[in-house]
């Protein structure tokens, strides 16, 4: 862990909030170029290369009042190299770059669990995760989850006293849903609000699965109270299986809609959860230790050599893009098909990446872009 100065968190908060930067992406960037300062001076160059039109990079100006604007809500950027940043989401593969935060960062670096279900959730459901959160917090847990209504909401409100912590799909200072404005008011001031998105943005539906990512992230265990197939709460409970958490699920009635995603999860092999004792059962040996650091085969892209005819970038590009599709495939076998050098290919995917043509997945794995398709 280290400590970012002001001007290279600031080159940070630029590289994350460029165009086709996703965290993914930015992981790549830096590793490759060395740093976030480093990355952006290269970032336009590569971007042409992939064929970018009106590419344009965050100005100094763009997020020094983005830093400004934070200030005044008396909040503050954590990046993921820095110590306050949450230990679990910074073990993930990759982390968020950067996250905003509002009210009490010291609770994002305790042991947490997120506690997710249903919007539409029963009053019995409510009730459950209502005494479940109290429960879990009085034995010195953080609790996570997303501020929507239903479970998440009962959550947060029963976890006030010991330590709760929302984590929004949209800027941290937008409220969402809006009737949650009380509940977002005691948020800032008794627990603690972050969003990786910037200042002021709306939440879009494509938000919402990457905030559910860093819900997971963050937490031991993923405990999902009511949700109906395809749901969201699933969503997380998928992030929490492949980030390593363990997966805790509230049985319900088969009569109920809003039971069936739980039940399933019981069926594939989830913790099934009638009392918080059940979930402490599961983390006690766990808690106070490290995360496990993800494993990665990633390689670095260095600059390519273009003097051999079957390496030109443009023919590489179009043997790239005839390679991948929806799906996301992992790189280690694009290179292999590809038939060229690794550092060659590692860089002329980012080359489309930026262009907006590929997009890069968590667990080494790319696919097209999805507006492509």
């Amino acid at each position: 862990m280290t400590f970012l100065s002001y001007h290279e968190k600031r080159d940070w908060l630029r590289l994350a909030r460029t165009q086709n930067v996703g965290p993914v992406t930015f992981a790549a960037l830096v590793a490759r170029f060395g740093s976030a300062s480093a990355a952006l001076d290269a970032v336009p160059r590569l971007a042409k290369h992939g064929g970018a039109a009106n590419f344009k990079v965050p100005s100094i100006a763009d997020a020094e009042a983005e830093f400004n604007t934070l200030a005044k809500w008396n909040g503050s950027f954590i990046a993921s190299c820095e110590e306050s940043f949450p230990p679990g989401l910074a073990a993930t593969d990759p982390p968020p770059p950067i996250l905003a935060v509002l009210g009490n960062p010291a609770l994002l670096t305790r042991d947490a669990v997120a506690i997710v279900g249903a919007r539409n959730a029963s009053a019995l459901g409510r009730k459950f995760a209502t005494n479940l959160a109290a429960e879990l917090g009085r034995a010195g847990l953080t609790i996570v989850s997303g501020m929507a209504r239903g479970i998440d909401a009962a959550a947060h409100e029963a976890a006030l006293s010991s330590g709760t912590c929302a984590v929004l799909a949209g800027g941290v200072d937008v409220v969402y849903p809006s009737e949650h404005r009380s509940l977002y008011d005691r948020m800032r001031a008794e627990g603690a609000v972050v969003s990786e998105m910037p200042m002021g943005e709306s939440p879009q539906a494509r938000h919402f699965p990457r905030r559910n990512r860093i819900i997971s992230g963050m937490s031991r265990g993923v405990v999902v109270v009511e949700a109906a197939e395809n749901s969201g709460s699933l969503i997380t409970a998928t992030y929490a299986l492949e980030q390593g958490r363990e997966v805790f699920a509230v049985p319900g009635s088969p009569m109920d809609p809003r039971a069936r995603g739980t039940n399933r999860l019981i069926r594939q092999g989830a913790t099934l959860t009638e009392s918080a004792e059940d979930i402490l059962e599961v983390l006690r040996p766990m808690l106070g230790n490290a995360f496990r650091e993800p494993e990665t085969s990633a390689l670095l892209p260095s600059e390519p050599n273009l003097e051999s005819g079957i390496c030109e970038t443009e023919n590489l590009q179009r043997a790239i893009l005839e390679l991948l599709g929806p799906s996301p495939i992992a790189v280690d076998d694009l290179i292999r098909q590809c038939g060229v050098p690794a550092a060659v290919v590692l860089t002329t995917l980012l080359e489309l990446e930026l262009g907006g043509r590929a997009q890069r997945h968590a667990g080494n794995r790319v696919s097209l872009a999805s507006t492509l398709f």
